[in-house]
């Protein structure tokens, strides 16, 4: 028996963060073992120990100290879903301030395959920079997907957008 992969979970202070449970049990039974890391700002939001106790690892939210062991193992995948215009922006240019930062820098950085669904404002993608930070993010490899399609439904039906992204690039 194989071990199931491991998709490590980036998940920002957006609308949709807030039923984040309902896509993490869908990509267990997916056949993932997700492993979750939040920013600051969504970390309140979120019931972490539920998903701890859900996921089986240590939701995380900031860094480790020097010397302390790797509580995740290595991705196969990296999902930010949700992602806002503030990680988009500082992650396009290379901004490491947050560990969600540190995830997504390291993860472009190796070549891991990654999926992002920004769910941001119209006021903001209407922002001169933000379409110039999808493109630099898009160019290096990432798959941006539209993360305002997680609105469209409700209950675990709204995570539909990233587990098709995500079974077509485990196809491919």
């Amino acid at each position: 028996m194989t071990e199931r992969p491991v998709l490590h979970l980036v998940v920002c202070a957006a609308g949709p963060a807030e039923y984040i449970d309902e896509l993490v049990e869908v990509l267990i039974a997916d056949g993932w073992r997700v492993c979750m890391i939040v920013s600051p700002t969504a970390a309140p939001w979120l019931d972490r120990e539920a998903l701890q106790d859900k996921t089986g690892y240590l939701v995380r939210v900031e860094w480790r100290m020097p010397g302390d062991p790797e509580p995740h193992p290595p991705a196969d995948v990296v999902v930010a879903a949700p992602l806002t215009f503030n990680t988009v922006t500082k992650w396009a240019l290379g901004i490491n301030d947050t560990l969600a930062l540190g995830v997504l820098n390291e993860s472009l950085g190796a070549g891991l395959p990654i999926l992002a669904f920004p769910h941001v404002k119209a006021e903001l993608a209407a922002h001169p920079a933000y379409a110039g930070h999808l493109t630099v993010l898009r160019t290096a490899g990432v798959v941006v997907a539209d993360g305002k399609a997680l609105d469209s439904t409700h209950g675990p039906e709204r995570w539909a957008v990233v587990i098709e992204a995500l079974r077509s690039a485990r196809r491919s």
